[in-house]
């Protein structure tokens, strides 16, 4: 990974929209900051896109796409993107699954995480698991104790034993049921909302994130960027993104933000 400071002005004069993970890439500490915020509005009053990619639920979703200066939101991890038309006030929200399947996948999803709860003590079903449509969430650090790796390994294991997809993020193990995932979707946002083919297109945008969830988003985009708490997870690493941020959090976000919208600099 090179440092940010590399990310050559040629190639952030042609740029279109940043896309970002949430948790501990916009989020500092589990807060959204004013810096992190306001540089998401700075990029929208440059004419950049902002799409928020993220594993947290769709009832966050829901808000985050009507309340925050962003352009669509994709959530949990890939089941679905919402867009909200300020002008016709109407949202957009496009699911991977039909309600039949989404439904049935839920009882499914139920049984496993009774499964690891037994399994692994420490471990809880989210907090805002009440809010999800399409994946279970099990916290390993940000509402309980930090588990050991070898705990969210073991629940890793479970979810692929009882033929889940299973991802894990800098707070919680998602998994879900079907092969999508933070790409997919993105994938059908462009297309379908943006009139954009990113295969064409995938040079035009950067995408930022902290954790290995991140990592089909890592591989795609040529100008993937990492905040420097992505280095926590160095050792998990198959496809690291091109560029590292010296700041942690928000405020790597920020600085990368700073970056773009002086690309003579």
């Amino acid at each position: 990974m090179l440092a940010i400071s590399e990310f050559s002005a040629a190639a952030r004069l042609g740029l279109k929209g940043v896309l970002c993970d949430i948790d501990d890439t916009l989020s500092t500490d589990g807060r959204l900051t004013a810096r992190a915020y306001g540089a998401m509005e700075r990029l929208r009053a440059r004419g950049l896109l902002v799409v928020p990619v993220t594993g947290r639920p769709a009832g966050w979703c829901d808000h985050i796409a009507r309340m925050w200066p962003v352009d669509a939101v994709v959530g949990e991890n890939g089941a679905f993107y919402f867009r909200y038309d300020d002008k016709a006030r109407r949202m957009h929200r496009r699911y991977h699954q039909p309600p039949d399947v989404l439904a049935a996948n839920r009882v499914k999803l139920r049984a496993v995480g009774a499964r690891i709860l037994a399994a692994v003590p420490g471990a809880a079903i989210s907090a805002d698991q009440a809010y999800r449509e399409a994946d279970i969430a099990i916290d390993f650090c940000e509402d309980v104790a930090a588990l050991e790796r070898s705990d969210i390994d073991r629940i890793v294991a479970i979810m692929h034993d009882e033929g889940l997809t299973a991802k894990v993020s800098s707070i919680h193990v998602n998994g879900w049921i079907g092969d999508y995932d933070k790409l997919t979707m993105t994938r059908h946002l462009f297309t379908e909302q943006f009139a954009t083919d990113l295969d064409e297109a995938k040079e035009r945008f950067v995408f930022v994130g902290d954790s290995p969830n991140d990592q089909p988003m890592f591989e795609y985009f040529p100008h993937a960027v990492g905040v420097a708490n992505l280095m926590r997870f160095a050792d998990q690493l198959t496809t690291p993104p091109a560029y590292i941020t010296a700041g942690e959090a928000g405020d790597g976000f920020a600085e990368l933000v700073d970056l773009l919208l002086n690309p003579d600099e």
